[in-house]
């Protein structure tokens, strides 16, 4: 593994490190990490940081629903320019071209299963190229990310032989 890749598993497992602790992790002058970072973010290798959240934890309502879309895809465009349109509506987390059974999964947030229904049924269903929509939702999270949320219940049991 090379250092550029290296610097981005770190990052990948914890995005506060600061490109001083990246140049002491990888044995590099900070200002070498420095110019691997501005360029991984100007090629978009880099496109974000950000923060994974136990809302169950807080007094935020929120749910969260896995919608499975099958779709004809458009003549010369293929898939992509109707995940675009899907993407660009504020509730949709994330899209995924997938094989199987459907061509997309797209995960989204509301307020409320209500908010979430509404979204499937006003603005992603009617979408002049989705076949058919299957809504699942999250009902609790046990990992996310390569993140254990709350205590791993089996670790707290007493186990009996």
């Amino acid at each position: 593994m090379n250092a550029t890749e290296k610097i981005l598993a770190m990052l990948e497992q914890d995005a506060r490190l600061t490109p001083a602790q990246l140049a002491d992790m990888v044995q590099m002058e900070l200002g070498q990490v420095q110019a691997i970072l501005r360029e991984l973010e100007q090629n978009n290798t880099i496109l974000g940081y950000k923060t994974l959240i136990d809302w169950d934890k807080t007094e935020r309502e929120q749910v969260t629903a896995l919608i499975e879309v099958k779709i004809t895809p458009q003549k010369g465009m293929g898939f992509d320019e109707i995940a675009r349109q899907i993407y660009s509506h504020h509730q949709v987390e994330s899209v995924y071209l997938m094989s199987g059974g459907f061509d997309l999964t797209v995960i989204i947030s509301g307020r409320t299963m209500r908010d979430v229904a509404r979204f499937v049924s006003e603005q992603l269903a009617p979408m002049e190229n989705v076949l058919s929509t299957g809504t699942h939702f999250i009902l609790k999270k046990y990992k996310e990310q390569g993140v254990t949320f709350g205590p791993d219940e089996i670790d707290n049991r007493e186990v009996m032989m």
